[in-house]
């Protein structure tokens, strides 16, 4: 399924939620208009806001509150990730330079800052004491997802389950928030509006294990950021824990080595023992797993295109290349 034809059907609601991206990025500060132009058109697959979008729509939704909910799930996403790269020292992200490469630093904090309130200004606007309520627990789960994953950089001793917490609190949350709050704004039914949740939250998770894979299964061009990126910043990932437990002391040995002193230089090494181990596969499994609860949780959704789409959207996810 190729994302295109799933966003094909919700073109209208992506132009406008680009147009209002557009119109609340503006500031009297001209480095925060360049800096946040720069990282919301950057390229990025607008994943969140369109589960929001599609999810609203599937309840039945047709005012425009799911236009303003999407781009505030857009600017809290486009927040983490500023903070994200600043924190992993990240130097290419979508094929292009960080912005913190080129801005440094202290801006690319600041501007993620002035999105994440930004962000709360226009959850304000919406005047939904439950929506802010839900958002604003969402991003604080957030905030301790990265210190939780702080906490597990250069420490290769790492199970799967902390892993597995990490991103359940650093991505899923996201996205199961961008669920859940399609179908409140649509005055659904608490059962669907749990149950597009759950969805989404599956779908985060088959999201980042399989961007977790494709760290060492493509290449730096078709992926736009650097082979071994998590490798360098110490990060054990599922594919390198697995390893590390299926593998010989040996190459158990290299792997620890590499995650503990963040080096990439055996990278060609560590990825021959990922694929001799079985790591690829058994990660494309979990997220795989991921995929079919989150198709589950829609069974009583209503049939609609949208429905439809948000199904293709779960294969996508665990079929992509990028």
């Amino acid at each position: 399924m190729e994302i295109q034809s799933i966003y094909a059907l919700i073109q209208q609601d992506m132009s406008a939620v680009d147009a209002m991206i557009q119109q609340r990025l503006q500031s009297e500060v001209v480095l925060i208009n360049q800096l946040g132009h720069y990282i919301i058109n950057s390229g990025g697959k607008r994943l969140r806001p369109a589960i929001a979008l599609l999810s609203a729509r599937a309840c039945g939704h047709n005012a425009t509150a799911h236009i303003q909910l999407a781009t505030i799930i857009e600017f809290i996403h486009t927040a983490s990730l500023l903070h994200d790269d600043v924190v992993d020292s990240s130097t290419m992200r979508r094929g292009q330079e960080t912005a913190n490469s080129v801005w440094g630093n202290e801006a690319s904090v600041l501007v993620g800052d002035f999105l994440y309130t930004r962000a709360f200004e226009m959850m304000v606007e919406l005047d939904s004491m439950r929506l802010m309520k839900i958002l604003s627990h969402t991003t604080n789960v957030i905030a301790e997802g990265e210190v939780l994953q702080l906490l597990n950089v250069h420490d290769a001793s790492t199970t799967e389950q902390r892993y597995l917490q990490v991103i359940h609190h650093k991505t899923a949350k996201l996205f199961e928030a961008a669920g859940q709050l399609g179908a409140l704004i649509s005055g659904a039914p608490g059962a669907i509006e749990s149950a597009l949740g759950k969805y989404a939250m599956h779908l985060g998770s088959a999201f980042q294990l399989v961007d977790d894979l494709l760290d060492y299964s493509v290449s730096s061009e078709i992926i736009g950021k650097n082979i071994g990126d998590d490798l360098a910043e110490g990060k054990p990932t599922l594919p390198l824990i697995y390893a590390m437990q299926h593998g010989s002391a040996a190459q158990a040995a290299i792997i620890r080595e590499a995650i503990e002193q963040g080096q990439r230089d055996k990278i060609d090494d560590i990825i021959d023992i990922i694929k001799e181990t079985g790591a690829i596969d058994y990660t494309a499994a979990a997220a795989a797993r991921e995929v079919e609860q989150a198709k589950t949780c829609l069974l009583n959704v209503a049939d609609s295109e949208y429905k439809t789409a948000l199904i293709d959207l779960a294969d996508f996810a665990v079929s992509r290349q990028f």
